[in-house]
């Protein structure tokens, strides 16, 4: 992996972890465009650069995280059905992860929903009381499993299920952020421990870039992504989706070679 391409593969993490388009799959496109080989290191590179998200997420909201002992709990309860159903369809969600057409198809059908998804849930709905229970949790964690699709979007489904439990956008989206913080550990340290052995003293030091990168990006990303999202809606995203997940799928079916463009 050259510089250039840890540069904007980390970009498109920093750019996308956050918003509702799905980084997996910008990653795995981005992947392909680059000509990039599923080489051990690139696949630990793409899980392990979201260290770096998750800093941007606890240096935003901090003083969240000194809360209370049961912020981590909810937390946990959010995070427990992720954590369950990704060891045991692991090896399902790496052969999804190779497959761009799934990502191309997910992006398209997440795209449709985002489009109506704010009629569906109106603001009209949402409850007083903003304060996210243990059953509000649960339902969003479940949300997340969704996401274990390449394609989906992490981001989308849980703050979807946060608004199916009548919370707010901006508070559904700020309780995401908080979940992706334990989700993605998770993953990125499952990923480095399994593949520990692709990373040397070669490539350390471009995987610790790719890290401030995406954690530069990310930062600006969700300051800009709370207003943006709270004014507007999910409406402009739903239709970037569609857009980008149908060209690929034209591309895929004329038989071309995504990595030669």
């Amino acid at each position: 992996m050259s510089w250039i391409q840890a540069l904007i593969i980390a970009i498109v993490e920093g750019l996308t972890e956050f918003l509702p388009v799905s980084s997996t799959g910008h990653m795995i496109i981005t992947t392909k465009l680059l000509g990039m080989e599923g080489s051990d290191f690139v696949s630990a590179f793409l899980i392990n650069i979201q260290f770096g998200a998750i800093l941007s997420v606890i240096a935003i909201y901090w003083k969240k995280f000194f809360q209370s002992i049961n912020f981590y709990y909810k937390l946990l309860v959010a995070f427990l059905p992720a954590a369950f159903f990704g060891l045991l369809l692991s090896d399902i969600i790496d052969q999804l992860l190779e497959n761009v057409l799934v990502v191309a198809i997910m992006l398209v059908l997440g795209g449709i929903i985002l489009v109506f998804v704010d009629k569906w849930f109106n603001r009209d709905n949402e409850a007083k009381d903003q304060t996210v229970t243990y059953k509000k949790s649960l339902v969003i964690g479940l949300f997340q499993v969704i996401a274990m699709i390449p394609g989906v979007s992490r981001s989308a489904s849980t703050i979807i299920g946060g608004m199916t439990q009548k919370l707010s956008r901006k508070t559904a989206a700020e309780f995401s952020f908080f979940l992706a913080v334990p989700t993605m550990f998770a993953a990125s340290a499952y990923k480095l421990l399994e593949n520990y052995k692709a990373i040397n003293v070669d490539n350390i030091s471009i995987l610790i870039f790719g890290n401030v990168i995406a954690f530069i990006v990310a930062f600006i990303a969700i300051k800009s992504f709370i207003s943006f999202l709270t004014k507007y809606g999910f409406k402009i995203f739903g239709y970037y989706r569609i857009v980008v997940g149908l060209i690929i799928i034209i591309l895929w079916g004329l038989g071309i070679d995504l990595s030669i463009i």
